[in-house]
C-alpha cells in the first residue's frame, strides 16, 4: 500500500515538473506523445477509483500476478481505446487542463487507496482481488509509466523510486516465470522485459543463457 503511494506520487510529480513544451515529445509507448500517456494516466487513476468502489464478496480469482495479461504483439494503437486516449489528449489544446485533471483525479485515487482496507476484495476486469494485491499490480504500472514519461526528455525529472523499481521487477520476473540476469539494473529488466527497447548482443546473450522470456507485451 505505501509503495503505491510513493510511486504514484513520484509520478505525478514527474509530470508536474514536465515542461509543456516536453508533452509534445514522444513517450516510451510507442506511437504515444507525453501528453497522449498523461491522459491515459487520468484514466488509469479513474479505473483505480472505480474498482476501489467495487466490493466483491467473491473469493479472490487473481492476483498482482494474475491481474497482467501476456499479449503475443505489442500493441499498435488501433485499439479503441487507445485511439481515443490520443484524441482526448489533442483535444485539452491547453496544457494547465490536463496537468489539472490528472492532480485532481490522481489526488483523489491516491486518497482513496490510503483510506481502503488491504484485505477487502474488489471487482474489476471480471477478476476478484484483494485490495492489496490490486494496489500492488499498480506498482508495476506506475513505474512502467513514470520510465515512459522521461524516456525522450532532455531533462527528465527524477526517475521512479528504487523500491519501486526492484518490486516492478519482481513482479515481472514472476510474470515471465524466470529471473532476467543478474547483470540487468531493475531499470533494463524492466525496458528490455516489456519490449520497450531492444537488449544488446551482451545482454541477449545473457538473456538466452538464463532463458529469460522476452519480450512480454502487459495489458
Amino acid at each position: 500500500m505505501d509503495l503505491f503511494a510513493r510511486s504514484w506520487t513520484a509520478l505525478r510529480t514527474a509530470v508536474a515538473e514536465t515542461p509543456d513544451r516536453d508533452l509534445a515529445r514522444p513517450s516510451g509507448c510507442a506511437g504515444w506523445l507525453v501528453r497522449d500517456l498523461v491522459c491515459h494516466l487520468v484514466i488509469d487513476a479513474q479505473d483505480v477509483l472505480i474498482t476501489l468502489a467495487t466490493p466483491a464478496a467473491a473469493e479472490p480469482t487473481a492476483d498482482a500476478v494474475t491481474y497482467w495479461q501476456v499479449q503475443d504483439r505489442p500493441p499498435t494503437g488501433e485499439d479503441p481505446l487507445d485511439a481515443l486516449t490520443v484524441r482526448l489528449a489533442a483535444a485539452y489544446e491547453d496544457p494547465h487542463l490536463l496537468r489539472f485533471h490528472l492532480d485532481d483525479v490522481g489526488s483523489a485515487a491516491g486518497r482513496a487507496a490510503g483510506l481502503a482496507d488491504p484485505t477487502a476484495r474488489v471487482g474489476t476486469r471480471d477478476e476478484v482481488l484483494t485490495v492489496a494485491d490490486y494496489l500492488d499490480a499498480y506498482v508495476l504500472e506506475w513505474t512502467l509509466h513514470h520510465l515512459d514519461l522521461t524516456a525522450h526528455l532532455p531533462h527528465a525529472p527524477a526517475p521512479p523510486p528504487a523500491e519501486g523499481l526492484a518490486r516492478s521487477r519482481a513482479l515481472l520476473e514472476r510474470i515471465a516465470g524466470t529471473a532476467y540476469p543478474a547483470s540487468f539494473t531493475d531499470r533494463d529488466a524492466l525496458l528490455i522485459g516489456t519490449g520497450r527497447y531492444d537488449p544488446t548482443p551482451a545482454q541477449r546473450a545473457e538473456l538466452h543463457t538464463a532463458a529469460a522470456r522476452f519480450p512480454l507485451f502487459l495489458a
